[in-house]
């Protein structure tokens, strides 16, 4: 539980704002980024850096883009040890928007990648690299990947990145514990030049559980969200990583305190969290979006009408 290795990592803006079209108030982001500082957390991802060609900013708030300038007014003022992210996704970001790092308030790039798209994957983040950013990659729906293009991507990643973290993302909630160890040694078996992390989804009530299986196996890059913020089931909540871990630099109370002011009236106003069509999605290695449409309809509440509608889909 004591690795002094360990690096929490918060996503509660970049993957919360998956619900609300990444339309946080800049005070709300402030209050999450001065909560992490006093509770000690290592890094915080303020949201994606997506073309401004590719989506309108009149359609998503700021957080889709992270300005530089947006950042900064954020952060003015409060004194922090708190190192900041972006997410870039392959295919989807400008890198001609990335200023050099000594340019930037960001000291970290994270490249989400599927792992057909390793090839560009490895393209970006050698890019940001050699830009002076800290970076990973995060392989997506690792749930889906095939054994033998998985073991190709690592060794491309390890022979050819120059990535510090790769990521196994279980972005469906669908794996075991049985599964995440065997994935964090096989990580750990071919990724001898970089640090493992995990980011867990909590579809099926185990992204916590998920987590610490990853610790216990030596991965020391683990994400999660205030209160477990995120899309559709959400991530392994926060406040049970800090819990959980007992390296003295971190402090509960903060974040406790942010929950109560920030976290119970927004769940007012956005659902999300551990329920049926979602835990439904993650038994059937599905992605989210059919349980989040459904979240929208008149058979919001029909879950045995949802769960037979995917084993039909599957059946196909």
């Amino acid at each position: 539980m004591f690795r002094e290795k360990i690096k929490v990592f918060d996503c509660t803006i970049r993957d919360g704002g998956l619900i609300n079209n990444h339309d946080f108030e800049p005070r709300f982001v402030r209050e999450v980024y001065k909560a992490l500082s006093e509770a000690g957390v290592d890094y915080m991802e303020m949201g994606y850096k997506n073309s401004k060609k590719l989506f309108s900013p009149k359609e998503f708030g700021k957080w889709k883009f992270c300005d530089d300038d947006d950042i900064k007014k954020v952060i003015d003022g409060i004194e922090s040890d708190v190192k900041l992210s972006i997410m870039v996704d392959v295919d989807r970001v400008d890198i001609d928007d990335v200023k050099p790092r000594k340019d930037s308030p960001v000291a970290m790039i994270r490249v989400a990648s599927y792992v057909k798209d390793i090839d560009k994957a490895i393209f970006l983040v050698n890019h940001f690299a050699d830009k002076g950013y800290e970076t990973t990659v995060n392989i997506m729906a690792i749930s889906r990947a095939l054994d033998n293009e998985l073991n190709e991507a690592l060794h491309q990643l390890e022979e050819e990145s120059k990535a510090n973290v790769i990521y196994l993302v279980d972005s469906f909630g669908a794996l075991y514990q049985e599964s995440i160890e065997f994935l964090v040694k096989k990580f750990k078996s071919i990724l001898k030049t970089k640090e493992v992390g995990i980011h867990a989804h909590n579809n099926q009530q185990l992204a916590f559980g998920n987590t610490i299986e990853a610790i216990i196996h030596d991965a020391n890059f683990v994400d999660g969200t205030v209160y477990g913020l995120g899309r559709a089931a959400g991530n392994c909540p926060l406040e049970l990583i800090l819990g959980f871990l007992k390296n003295p630099k971190f402090d509960i109370r903060p974040i406790l305190d942010l929950i109560s002011n920030e976290f119970i009236p927004l769940q007012k106003k956005l659902e999300w969290g551990y329920i049926i069509p979602y835990a439904i999605t993650g038994i059937l290695d599905e992605h989210p979006k059919a349980a989040i449409a459904l979240r929208s309809s008149d058979k919001k509440e029909n879950y045995r009408e949802f769960y037979e509608s995917l084993l039909g889909e599957d059946l196909d």
